[in-house]
């Protein structure tokens, strides 16, 4: 049985990698998707964390606004950043155990030295700059420009949180644009931008390791020893840096100082749907339809014919994974470090979809004739 007819692409510039697929193959994938649409439900029923709304948030959400803001602001006014931070968490009831409860002082060092009404620009522009590196990277794979303009819109749906100035001083949303510039930026053999990026994501927000282990990883696999060099060298300035945060916070935190409950929150898959529908455009629909259009939005990176697209999807499954087994309710916002990621993704989705089809559906066979001389 031969494979699927191939098509010409309706977006993309090429076919992408379904196609041609045996039948079986395709309809085997096309299983594994149904299923996943149909398990995207459970989110209906998973652990909800509160409404990411900019315009009025949530008690909790605005808690922490608080808190960053009073470090920032104590900061700008001379304060050392580790007392101040230790004294703000005490005043708010938050846990100063392990080291890690204390955010590094990257961003708030950096927002302190600025004028406050600078901060939101420098937002504005990395917002800006993430928007053409991705047009940049994506015109190439598109047929025409207009599906490049719906990527971008679909980009912009993910950084819709990310442009709101009373968050400017949440950690994940700087370090989630620094991933997709990172990321954006990436070639193979060209590397270099993309290390440096992803070097200043790690150094904002240590969850944002997670995207440099799997590019080191991805690296080696692909055996590029140089640019898997290249990120473990940002691993080791990472690890040194972790390591002095963590002796200066040791010597403000008291014995008796409240610890954190943990990390193993095992919300499961259901929690990382909800949790990127309601950090992205998708919170504006009902959790019914969000929720299968997050299963799409990670397929759609499967199907594009790239080297790039692996670098997404495992980006995507890592955190994925991260958010599923150690998030817990409180924690979501850890979905705004690949919410600028996400919606992309449904650019590939009509392509994919369709090649598939096509695949699954094809009945050509090869009859075979023997010759008996």
């Amino acid at each position: 049985m031969t494979g699927g007819r191939a098509r010409s692409p309706l977006w993309l510039a090429q076919p992408t990698r379904f196609a041609g697929w045996p039948r079986q193959r395709a309809r085997i994938a096309l299983a594994v998707l149904a299923l996943l649409l149909v398990f995207s439900f459970t989110a209906l029923v998973a652990a909800g964390p509160p409404p990411v709304d900019p315009k009025a948030p949530a008690s909790e959400n605005r808690a922490d606004v608080l808190l960053y803001e009073s470090i920032v602001d104590s900061v700008r006014h001379g304060g050392d950043y580790y007392l101040v931070t230790a004294q703000a968490l005490r005043t708010g009831n938050y846990p100063l155990r392990p080291f890690v409860t204390f955010r590094l002082p990257t961003l708030a060092l950096v927002q302190a030295h600025f004028p406050p009404a600078i901060v939101p620009l420098l937002l504005y522009a990395l917002v800006i700059v993430v928007a053409v590196a991705w047009w940049e990277r994506l015109r190439p794979a598109m047929a025409r420009w207009q599906p490049v303009v719906i990527a971008v819109l679909l980009l912009a749906g993910g950084m819709a949180v990310c442009v709101q100035p009373e968050l400017l001083v949440f950690h994940e949303i700087w370090a989630g644009l620094l991933i997709a510039l990172s990321v954006a930026l990436w070639r193979p053999g060209r590397w270099i931008e993309s290390v440096a990026f992803g070097l200043a994501a790690m150094l904002i927000r240590e969850t944002a390791a997670l995207y440099v282990g799997a590019m080191f990883v991805l690296a080696l696999t692909n055996g590029d020893r140089r640019e898997a060099l290249g990120w473990f060298i940002a691993t080791t300035i990472f690890a040194v840096a972790v390591a002095a945060h963590a002796h200066a916070v040791g010597a403000v935190v008291r014995p008796f100082d409240p610890a954190s409950p943990g990390w193993s929150g095992m919300l499961g898959v259901g929690f990382f749907i909800r949790t990127m529908a309601l950090s992205t455009a998708l919170t504006m629909l009902p959790l019914a339809l969000a929720a299968p259009l997050v299963v799409l939005a990670v397929a759609g990176w499967a199907g594009w014919r790239d080297p790039f697209a692996g670098r997404m999807l495992a980006t995507l499954l890592v955190y994925a994974a991260l958010i599923a087994c150690f998030c817990r309710a409180d924690t979501f916002y850890w979905g705004l470090l690949v919410a600028p990621l996400l919606l992309t993704g449904l650019i590939f989705v009509p392509d994919s979809l369709r090649d598939l089809l096509a695949a699954a559906l094809d009945t050509r066979r090869i009859t075979v004739t023997r010759v008996v001389r």
